[in-house]
């Protein structure tokens, strides 16, 4: 009997400065794209549909993209709890299917922070099928031009949140907010 692992990951990426959004320009893949190979570990996590430890995933998510920022020579993120919170809600309701895939009510995820901003991003992906889910979504991030502004972007907070599904599908949301 031969078992077909279906792998797949879907992006999405939007930014809220001042109330603009803003888009990247296509070019600032390639420096990315060369830190993918070299620098992201080449490991692997077992995983099923019933033993994912999300708490392990946003962790490795926060260091992988610090570990990116500071080999750009950024500073680091600092990674704050009321944003991890609305973060891994979100990730949670694309999980169970309460919201479609996306970034509808960023907004107001934003805003139930409390913290006063003067910029927001938002990244967000979903997997399935990845023996290192944390690591596939960040090199699809990398890869993408929107996705990568986040986060080479002036943020000094963030937030990462993961949810998981019955069917192994793991959605991540990770919000980046610069304070005023």
């Amino acid at each position: 009997m031969f078992r077909t692992a279906i792998c797949s990951i879907f992006l999405g990426a939007f930014t809220l400065s001042s109330g603009v959004m803003a888009i990247s320009t296509p070019n600032q893949t390639d420096i990315a794209k060369g830190w993918v190979h070299s620098r992201l570990p080449h490991h692997s996590i077992k995983l099923t549909a019933s033993t994912v430890d999300t708490s392990v995933i946003e962790e490795s998510v926060f260091q992988q993209i610090n570990d990116y920022r500071t080999s750009q020579g950024l500073p680091a993120l600092t990674r704050n709890v009321a944003i991890d919170e609305q973060a891994r809600t979100h990730s949670r309701n694309m999980a169970n299917g309460t919201v479609a895939f996306g970034h509808s009510g960023f907004e107001q995820r934003i805003q139930s922070i409390g913290i006063p901003y003067s910029a927001a991003a938002e990244n967000i992906a979903y997997n399935q099928g990845y023996s290192d889910p944390a690591t596939q979504a960040l090199q699809s991030w990398l890869n993408s031009p929107g996705h990568l502004a986040h986060i080479k972007g002036n943020y000094n907070l963030t937030g990462i949140g993961v949810g998981s599904n019955s069917q192994g599908k793991i959605y991540f949301t990770h919000i980046f907010l610069r304070t005023r």
